[in-house]
């Protein structure tokens, strides 16, 4: 997957990178604002965004989350505060909250990975918490 990570926290988001690509994806581009990362999805969009609530510009990543959302680019937020979070998730298949670790975040890639590929058929790591419409409909 082609992934960018809006992120203000230079460190998360070196390590987010680390872990993306240790996955086998490819980080096109990372942003610090919500402007930052529309220029990104302007210059090729993303398969895929891992977004933070609040960034450099203020608590914008929601407002780029339904933006992204109306583009048919999928994501998911990463925060330290998901019950800020509307609760329509603001299109987002969900939400990791900070601070994970390493092996939650390798999980949730892995099963983000899958579901954005079209295989449902995994079961969401702890580390995720998924919007209620992103859940694939039950099996009988």
């Amino acid at each position: 997957m082609k992934v960018i990570i809006v992120e203000d926290e230079m460190l998360l988001a070196m390590e987010l990178e680390h872990e993306i690509q240790a996955a086998g994806h490819a980080v096109v581009g990372i942003a610090a604002t919500k402007e930052q990362a529309l220029e990104l999805v302007r210059a090729g969009p993303p398969e895929f965004a891992f977004v933070d609530i609040h960034l450099q510009d203020g608590p914008t990543g929601i407002d780029l989350g339904r933006q992204l959302a109306k583009q048919g680019i999928p994501y998911v937020f990463v925060s330290g505060n998901i019950k800020k979070l509307p609760a329509d998730f603001a299109g987002a298949i969900g939400a990791i909250e900070k601070p994970y670790t390493m092996n939650g975040m390798a999980n949730a890639i892995a099963y983000l990975s899958d579901l954005v590929g079209g295989d449902d058929s995994g079961l969401p790591p702890a580390s995720l918490v998924l919007a209620a419409d992103a859940l694939p409909p039950p099996r009988y």
